[in-house]
């Protein structure tokens, strides 16, 4: 089983987005039984808050169904629960660092664009640009690359 945890500051918007895109792509695949996806944050701010209203509105509009996941804050162990830690952009990555204490020795934290033709870019947050269709369309590409990724795990 491959596990994943998607990371972004407050875990309401784009790293929500990203593990209900992906548990989508995995269960369009049939391969529900071989994935284990999740979602946190790196600050505290919304801890026990409900997916961001952009979100669930982006995700029903496509036709992706969106679950009732709850803000949470990343720990430190779970860098030895997961195989993929992916962040959204370079201030989640620098903060999972400090999470987890800057030190990925079996490399597995990226960003999720990194599995894409536009490795290092940024997902822009929707919280301060209010583009959620943007956003969508960047978590939905770099989550179909990174399914390819795992696929040659399994």
């Amino acid at each position: 089983m491959i596990k994943i945890l998607f990371i972004c500051h407050g875990n309401i918007c784009r790293s929500t987005m990203a593990q209900y895109v992906f548990q989508h792509l995995v269960d369009q695949s049939g391969l529900t039984d071989s994935f284990y996806i999740d979602s946190a944050a790196t600050s505290r701010e919304e801890i026990g808050n409900p997916v961001h209203h952009g979100t669930r509105r982006k995700l029903k509009e496509v036709g992706i169904p969106c679950g009732d996941h709850r803000a949470r804050q990343m720990r430190a162990a779970e860098y030895e629960e997961f195989d993929y830690i992916i962040g959204m952009d370079s201030w989640n990555m620098r903060n999972i660092g400090r999470i987890i204490g800057n030190n990925d020795p079996d490399k597995k934290v990226y960003k999720l664009l990194d599995f894409t033709d536009r490795r290092g870019a940024d997902i822009a947050d929707p919280w301060y640009t209010g583009d959620f269709d943007v956003t969508y369309t960047d978590v939905k590409e770099g989550c179909e690359a990174l399914l390819k990724d795992c696929l040659l795990r399994l």
